[in-house]
């Protein structure tokens, strides 16, 4: 996500900024900036594009004088990347400057409150609006505006604050997103992450949800949100700078495959108000909805695979046909397309080339368009006509999980809303759905934690040469996303099947010992999925089983098994992935493979 770092202390503060911003440039960035209190007022410089351009704006730091300040990367939510939308903001009074990681759910009703009463907003940000409550609340007594402030927001954050009536002090405070205070002598700082301070200090506070930091040159005091002093016991960083830009992970991928609890929740949670779907993002009427003939979904490698996903669910909660094409074949093959046809376009970055020529030969046949993007301002973004963001943040390896695991949150999202529209769900049923959404990154979190028995199955299976995963239905478009992570990270040959398809030919791949993966997680289909087990085990294969908690029968026909939460059907993919990915990871890194950057491979395919 964004990057935040704080100083307070004897030195120059901008320099010291600017180097811990540039610590934390791995985590993706669209713009940055820098605020400090010069003994006056509080200067704000911020700059879109890299970190780069703003030290060259201040001169790497020394155009600003003054002893504390915030600085930010900003990788965009609300608003596309531009200087006025990136931060720190600045109340109007210029009181308070803010830095802020995360989304503010009610940030439109609080900005039209506070427009009411004559404050003006120049930013398109969700992060301006707490700039201006401060500045709402501030009746002389800091920590008391900050609670007040708090009590107003709902979302998740990570927030630094500076007041110019009190500029010997900057407060930190954090909920669901991450913010450390660093312990130095005569100087202290807050950061988003370790790797910001460490060339400063190696001694920390980590902060628990709602714990708010007051951050001195002399010390640091740490309340909760009641303003109750809060007992704080230190903690010594050993990392070396490497190891704390992955969080203490050995890799980015597996520092990756543990944030997807939050990116799907961040995904979620703002959309959900009051018990509904609200799509703020589209514009997609309910009578375009009802009169659409067809949806097209057109996406390459993992996200066509969320592609497949969509199919079946799109089919069977809204009955509308559904055809999901590789971006790469579909303006080729003459696609039968006009206004009452909806195409969806997925992609992590927004700049895959097939992608976007797809999206473009789609508009060209008078299709709506209707993107799923990571990258706010990216040009498929841009080009669609309606957006929905990923909130994932940045992805730094290779292979996708995150940003796979919000795509498919989003899927979910658009399948309940258009069911909902046009009337292909019931009401009883809406709010099941809802509240499966809400349990969703839970579950994610439970499944993750028992990763470590997948660790001791890619022992057992790291050497294998051959590797197949079997499943129908939502099952099989899984498979695709299991192999395909096996094959990108750790280059063991691996197919991904229809379990049905297996006597029609691939049956004569397995051989004594090979590895079928087979996931069976949907009850209706799992004693035909264990009749293919049986099928795959007469002719010598190995079985790892994937399923529910509830269905340990499996274990009569495996030879192993994988188990995840129960949910709904619908979202069942979410949880299944999960080990997938996981067991891709362990087994590339027993074979010592170059996870994060996989041979041949890149990050986003900006060719044909």
């Amino acid at each position: 996500m964004c990057g935040i770092v704080g100083y307070v202390g004897n030195d120059q503060a901008a320099p010291i900024l600017l180097k811990g911003l540039e610590k934390l440039e791995y985590r993706g960035y669209d713009s940055a900036g820098v605020a400090v209190y010069d003994g006056t007022s509080i200067q704000v410089v911020k700059k879109q594009g890299r970190l780069k351009v703003l030290e060259d704006k201040i001169h790497n730091g020394a155009d600003l004088a003054g002893t504390v300040g915030i600085g930010h990367t900003r990788w965009a939510t609300h608003g596309k990347p531009s200087d006025v939308n990136a931060h720190p903001h600045l109340s109007s009074s210029g009181r308070f400057a803010v830095v802020h990681n995360g989304i503010i759910e009610n940030y439109l009703s609080l900005k039209n409150s506070l427009i009411q009463k004559g404050y003006s907003f120049v930013s398109e940000t969700d992060t301006e609006v707490i700039a201006q409550l401060l500045d709402y609340f501030y009746e002389g007594d800091l920590l008391d505006a900050v609670v007040r402030t708090i009590g107003k927001i709902e979302g998740s954050y990570a927030l630094g604050i500076l007041c110019r009536d009190q500029p010997d002090r900057i407060i930190g405070i954090r909920k669901d997103s991450p913010l450390i205070v660093g312990l130095g002598t005569g100087e202290n700082f807050i950061a988003s992450d370790i790797p910001a301070i460490l060339g400063k200090t190696r001694d920390i506070y980590r902060l628990k949800e709602n714990e708010i930091a007051v951050v001195e040159k002399t010390g640091v005091t740490v309340y909760n949100p009641k303003k109750v002093f809060v007992s704080k016991t230190p903690c010594h960083i050993d990392w070396d700078v490497s190891a704390a830009e992955k969080g203490g992970y050995d890799h980015f991928m597996a520092k990756e495959i543990m944030e997807q609890p939050k990116a799907v929740r961040d995904t979620i949670s703002p959309r959900i108000k009051n018990g509904r779907i609200v799509l703020d993002d589209i514009q997609l009427t309910e009578e375009q909805l009802r009169n659409l003939s067809r949806i097209f979904i057109v996406a390459c490698g993992s996200a066509y695979h969320v592609g497949v996903v969509a199919k079946y669910i799109l089919e069977r909660y809204t009955r509308i046909p559904v055809e999901v094409d590789v971006a790469s074949e579909f303006r080729y093959r003459a696609p039968v397309v006009d206004n009452r046809v909806l195409v969806i376009i997925i992609s992590q970055s927004g700049e895959t080339a097939d992608t976007l020529a797809a999206l473009r030969e789609a508009k060209r046949l008078g299709a709506r368009t209707l993107s799923i993007v990571n990258v706010v301002g990216s040009s498929i973004a841009n080009e669609s006509d309606d957006v929905i963001y990923t909130w994932a943040g940045p992805e730094i390896a290779v292979a996708t999980t995150k940003a796979y695991s919000t795509q498919l949150a989003v899927i979910y999202l658009l399948a309940i809303y258009i069911a909902d529209k046009i009337g292909t769900m019931k009401p009883e049923e809406y709010r099941h759905y809802i509240s499966e959404l809400e349990a969703l990154p839970d579950k994610i979190e439970k499944t993750l934690s028992g990763r470590d028995h997948v660790r001791q199955l890619a022992r057992r299976f790291y050497r294998s040469n051959d590797i197949f995963f079997i499943g129908r239905n939502l099952d099989y478009a899984m498979s695709l996303e299991g192999s395909l992570k096996l094959k990108e990270i750790s280059y063991i040959h691996s197919e991904a099947y229809a379990a049905g398809e297996l006597k029609h030919g691939t049956i004569s791949l397995i051989e004594e010992g090979t590895l079928v993966v087979a996931l069976a997680t949907q009850q209706k289909l799992f004693e035909k999925m264990m009749g293919n087990v049986k099928e795959v085990k007469a002719r010598g294969a190995v079985v790892l089983g994937v399923t529910t908690e509830d269905n340990q029968q499996i274990e009569k026909e495996t030879d192993c098994a994988i188990y995840i939460p129960r949910t709904c059907e619908m979202m069942l993919p979410s949880l299944a992935v999960l080990p997938l990915q996981a067991f891709a990871y362990y087994v590339a890194s027993l074979k010592g493979c170059d996870i994060d950057k996989p041979r041949n491979l890149a990050k986003s395919v900006t060719v044909e």
